[in-house]
């Protein structure tokens, strides 16, 4: 199954919580903090949205920070996917 997201969503795939910090003391669930890099996944078309032309500025391959509590998670073929709007996106990673 495949997402194909519509006007100015992205579907990005979150990059995993540390599981352990950098002096080796390893976090339980509750103590990992959201991930906010992410890797597009898909990108929607664009087009008219609340009467504004939206132009997309990501593409499929980019890694990028996202908001930390945006978007909606969805499970799909066993993976987890968040599908944010193009403006919960704060950046690029180069």
């Amino acid at each position: 199954m495949s997402i194909k997201p519509l006007l100015d969503r992205v579907v990005l795939k979150v990059e995993e919580a540390e599981e352990k910090t950098k002096s080796g003391i390893i976090l339980s669930s509750a103590a990992q903090e959201k991930p906010q890099f992410a890797t597009v996944i898909a990108v929607g078309p664009g087009g008219v949205v609340d009467g504004k032309e939206v132009e997309m500025y990501v593409n499929v391959g980019d890694k990028v920070i996202a908001s930390k509590y945006a978007g909606t998670e969805v499970k799909i073929d066993g993976e987890q996917f968040t599908i944010v709007r193009q403006s919960d996106i704060l950046a690029t990673v180069e």
